[in-house]
């Protein structure tokens, strides 16, 4: 029986170790003086130790199965193509909404006033983004 648990944190692991190595290649800095390498080589480290946690906690707790549904992976990456070709055509709280509602139908329950707030919270950080740190989001 193959461990879920276990076969995540290795994955966690194996995508940490891919950044946090082509991180490498950059400059990394310091905390004070930070260089392009250092903001990959910190997340990725945070991933490793968190796929580490999950592989040692899956020794000590009951193992169980990997189930594979794919209909709910489908909705999510259709969901995020959705979302590429909306912001794209469109704009981007056309985007935000087909990403968010078409990715809740993948999940355990469907909830229309979570799927609202989820909503609103990613489309104010979007709009932070565009207003506070200047980006050129097209979001209207």
């Amino acid at each position: 029986m193959l461990n879920s648990l276990l076969l995540r944190g290795l994955f966690l692991i194996c995508v940490s170790a891919v950044f946090g190595l082509s991180a490498l290649d950059y400059k990394i800095g310091h905390f004070s003086k930070a260089g392009p390498g250092l903001f990959p080589v910190v997340i990725s480290g945070m991933l490793f130790l968190i796929g580490l946690a999950m592989v040692i906690q899956s020794r000590f707790i009951q193992a169980t199965p990997l189930s594979f549904k794919f209909k709910k992976v489908g909705l999510v990456i259709l969901s995020l193509c959705g979302f590429a070709v909306l912001s794209a055509q469109l704009n981007m709280t056309a985007g935000i909404f087909f990403l968010v509602f078409c990715s809740s139908l993948a999940g355990q329950s469907y909830s229309l006033v979570r799927n609202l707030k989820i909503f609103m919270g990613l489309w104010l950080i979007a709009y932070a983004f565009k207003h506070f740190l200047s980006l050129n989001l097209p979001l209207i």
